[in-house]
């Protein structure tokens, strides 16, 4: 997983273990049922491993989340830049599959973390909100 933005690291967590992948039926309902114990636990939780990073002193932050135990090549105070791998793709916390979670919030509060938009630089430069379902594709 490499930095989608440049900041300073203020949150790590990377000692989770990876989930199998889930995905029929069968095997989501034991995931489902342990749900309300993922969400107890709040970040950790919910998100599993992860980065979290500042982009100013106050926020906005953008949490790497489910990433793969043991992955983390960040530590909290390093300033990172925009492309720099900060860990791998796993399938932590509330994960049903490998992914990875990419969010932009007002705090790392997990429960209580308001989202604010993701805006992405297009070829020519200007900054957009994609449309709701839209498919952006990065790097070409």
């Amino acid at each position: 997983m490499l930095a989608p933005v440049g900041g300073t690291v203020v949150a790590v967590h990377d000692t989770e273990p990876d989930h199998e992948a889930r995905r029929s039926r069968v095997r989501l309902v034991g995931y489902a049922l342990g749900q309300a114990g993922r969400a107890r636990r709040g970040i950790v939780g919910l998100a599993g491993n992860h980065v979290g990073i500042a982009l100013a002193d106050a926020g906005p932050y953008v949490l790497l989340a489910h990433l793969r135990q043991g992955s983390a090549l960040v530590s909290v105070g390093e300033i990172v830049a925009v492309g720099q791998q900060v860990g791998e793709c796993g399938n932590s916390g509330n994960s049903t599959e490998p992914h990875v979670h990419v969010q932009v919030s007002d705090s790392l509060d997990g429960i209580g973390a308001r989202g604010l938009p993701l805006v992405f630089r297009g070829d020519d430069g200007v900054l957009r909100v994609p449309d709701e379902g839209e498919v952006v594709r990065v790097g070409g």
